[in-house]
């Protein structure tokens, strides 16, 4: 007979292609992992990793058998939300994995509502971006907030994961109090923004790319934006009049940082927000709760409205 836990360090090791990889995200030490791999191959009577000195890879087997742990333990989670769908009543952990506007901007309404259901532990953690599905493909996590400026991720999205859309995120425009721009009766005008001072993220970071199809539409040599982390930092920055920037609104959830904030010409650069969990997971309570109270606090967040000058 094969053992359920064996089976999910092996589909875990097709993912990451390493023991070590499979240690780190399961919390295991690599000897740890490599014993029950071992154990595993023992209980199937075949050998599943083809293994060197220094690394190991699955044999034609070892696919086989990853691929059919995928399904087997897919129906071990409908089982169990099935069971757990009976006692209609939220309990255990929930673990939910955020990009960080949405954490901050989430936060307090979840954890207002959520406080109603005295056995349902909740955690919330922050990912780097494009970590979310993944983690919940893996069991890491019950659900990922993830942001998708491609609007594609959603189509694409295999019948073992259900998206549940939160809100539409459009990119605006942040300037200091005192520039000439924050006038909300003055038009935007790019072209003669080229030349100030912008501030963005890192390349390779969602929004950096949308700042960058944003200065490439107006033509010309794209200015070169200092690079900082943080949207926070960026927006710190802007409201001390060193630059200015153009980020998520949800960036502004937690207050307009004393930044002038005005609505960008283009309103297809914008992300879509989504709430991702295993389909097998959306019938337990606990899921269901916590996906209800994502909802609401996506819906309820406060922004500053666009084209509007900081409070005094």
């Amino acid at each position: 007979m094969l053992e359920v836990r064996r089976l999910r360090l092996l589909s875990e090791f097709a993912r990451r292609g390493s023991i070590a990889a499979t240690a780190t995200a399961l919390g295991y030490t690599p000897s740890a992992v490599s014993q029950q791999l071992a154990a595993l191959e023992r209980e199937a009577r075949v050998a599943l990793l083809d293994r060197t000195a220094r690394s190991a890879e699955l044999t034609d087997a070892g696919r086989r058998l990853a691929e059919r742990a995928d399904q087997i333990l897919t129906l071990v989670e409908a089982a169990e939300a099935e069971l757990s769908a009976q006692a209609d009543t939220p309990m255990g952990r929930v673990v939910v994995t955020s990009f960080p506007t949405a954490a901050v901007a989430f936060a307090p309404a979840l954890a207002h509502s959520l406080a109603d259901h005295p056995g349902l532990t909740f955690v919330l953690r922050q990912t780097r971006p494009g970590d979310g599905i993944r983690q919940v493909q893996s069991g890491e996590v019950d659900i990922a907030l993830i942001d998708d400026w491609t609007g594609k991720i959603a189509d694409q999205a295999p019948a073992t994961l259900k998206f549940f859309h939160l809100r539409r995120d459009p990119l605006v425009l942040a300037l200091p109090a005192g520039h000439p721009m924050s006038d909300p009766d003055q038009p935007i005008d790019l072209q003669a923004l080229r030349e100030e001072p912008w501030m963005a993220a890192p390349p390779g970071e969602p929004s950096r790319q949308a700042v960058d199809r944003l200065l490439d539409a107006v033509g010309g040599a794209r200015p070169v934006p200092w690079e900082f982390e943080g949207l926070h930092t960026i927006l710190s920055l802007v409201a001390q009049g060193l630059g200015i920037t153009a980020i998520p609104a949800l960036a502004l959830a937690a207050g307009d940082h004393g930044v002038a904030v005005r609505s960008l010409p283009d309103p297809s650069l914008a992300r879509e927000v989504y709430a991702v969990t295993r389909t097998a997971s959306v019938r337990r309570p606990s899921v269901a709760v916590t996906l209800r109270a994502i909802y609401a606090a996506a819906q309820d967040v406060r922004q500053p409205p666009s084209d509007t000058r900081p409070e005094e």
